[in-house]
């Protein structure tokens, strides 16, 4: 009885609320349509620099910082660091370049906890030298762990992948006006420098006796005022020690 009752009410309402619920739907989906045609220009603009940005650390970053720790294999525990990272297996390889991530973890943290604090310019600044150290670190290992990598069958499909991508989106943002303004900066900068870098080199030319003199004489200062700090230390141990305990530690007359 109560079903045959309310069967047509219910049914009413339940028409009126899917309609309700559709012409919503069809309202928010114009309504974020209009929102995305308003922003879709600032966002492609976005996008677009961080490429960019993204595509200038690519060439003007990985590669001079990937030189630049490889000139360090004249040293020998770098290049035998190099020649054991280089004969990894392809699993030790992969957890080798997870480990520069890893390390700099702690000094991301501090960034962080610098940005919290207020200290948005030395945040910047730490985040930016971490930021950079990894990088230079994990382009290094990949460098010498690449043919051991190739060999995980799952990271060589994900490589072969990415990489077409990668290029594809790096040629997109090649092709827009933020980069070719970027390369106008460049060349403009690079002239620029060229012009003044005679001028540069003659103050520095002059400079440089200078600066080698005041070195020396920060180096003569520092050491006499260590050796008068050292020289008041050991006068105050003496006098602190009991009559009769012998010196542990010897004058220079007693050693000669």
């Amino acid at each position: 009885m109560w079903g045959q009752l309310y069967t047509p009410w219910m049914k009413q309402q339940a028409d009126r609320l899917m309609r309700a619920l559709t012409t919503g739907a069809i309202l928010l989906a114009r309504a974020l349509g209009e929102v995305w045609r308003r922003v879709r220009p600032a966002v492609i603009f976005v996008l677009n620099a961080l490429l960019a940005i993204i595509l200038i650390f690519e060439e003007w970053g990985w590669r001079p910082l990937s030189n630049l720790l490889a000139r360090l294999a004249r040293f020998r525990i770098w290049a035998l660091a190099e020649l054991f990272i280089a004969g990894l297996p392809p699993y030790g390889a992969l957890v080798a370049l997870a480990i520069p991530t890893a390390i700099l973890v702690p000094a991301k943290l501090f960034g962080v906890y610098l940005l919290a604090l207020g200290h948005v310019i030395s945040a910047i600044i730490v985040l930016g030298l971490a930021k950079v150290a990894s990088t230079a670190l994990i382009a290094r290992i990949f460098i010498l762990t690449k043919p051991a990598l190739m060999q995980i069958a799952w990271f060589k499909r994900a490589y072969d992948l990415f990489v077409p991508w990668q290029e594809a989106l790096f040629a997109w943002v090649r092709a827009s006006w933020i980069w070719r303004y970027g390369r106008v900066v460049k060349w403009r900068a690079g002239r620029a420098w060229q012009a003044v870098r005679p001028s540069f080199t003659a103050v520095w030319e002059r400079l440089r006796p200078r600066l080698a003199a005041l070195g020396r004489r920060v180096r003569i200062a520092t050491r006499g005022a260590w050796r008068q700090l050292s020289l008041r230390s050991r006068q105050v141990v003496a006098r602190l020690r009991p009559p009769g305990t012998p010196s542990r530690t010897p004058s220079r007359l007693t050693r000669r």
